[in-house]
């Protein structure tokens, strides 16, 4: 149990680090994870899995489901990809976004060219988590690299993910803002 809300807790740090400062643009995007590792196990499959567990919900409680991920701002696309409403204010911002709501900041980064390369070390919900990361732009897709280290109650985690982000529009079709924002 602790490692599958270990699992689901990390992926929502790790998504928005694509998102990159003058490079975003408002609006709906859809992430695709292509490789994440948790303390040295592939998560891949176990991610397959709770897909296809919430696709094989019954209607009412997948409806539920989708509602209260629409307003955290995420959403599922097809294929287990997530789709994210990224606001004005988180488009505009001159760093990463580490998480949503702003609460952990990169402590250092740098820009060569289309690619952010970053490092965070930030203390949110009595979880320390360390790491780094780089993002690239290329047109209306963000590739994205992030390795990091997690330390709470339960002891010392590591995650390796690397993932795919592609704009698909000013539209974000019913979802609320990722953290929060306005879009």
């Amino acid at each position: 149990m602790k490692k599958t809300i270990l699992i689901l807790s990390l992926p929502l740090l790790a998504a928005p680090v694509l998102a990159l400062a003058g490079d975003m643009k408002a609006g709906l995007w859809e992430m695709k994870t292509t490789r994440q590792i948790v303390d040295g196990q592939d998560m891949r499959a176990q991610m397959q899995q709770m897909q296809q567990q919430m696709a094989s919900l019954p209607p009412e409680q997948r409806k539920q489901m989708e509602a209260m991920m629409g307003k955290q701002g995420v959403g599922m696309g097809p294929g287990g990809a997530t789709r994210m409403c990224i606001s004005e204010e988180m488009a505009r911002r001159d760093t990463p976004v580490v998480d949503p709501d702003g609460r952990c900041q990169p402590t250092r980064m740098s820009r060569s060219g289309n690619t952010t390369r970053y490092e965070i070390d930030c203390m949110m919900d009595g979880r320390r988590t360390t790491g780094k990361g780089e993002s690239t732009v290329s047109g209306n897709s963000i590739s994205s690299r992030m390795d990091m280290t997690t330390m709470d109650a339960s002891g010392r985690h590591t995650m390796q993910t690397e993932s795919q982000m592609t704009y698909l529009g000013p539209d974000c079709k019913g979802l609320a803002p990722a953290g929060g924002g306005r879009r």
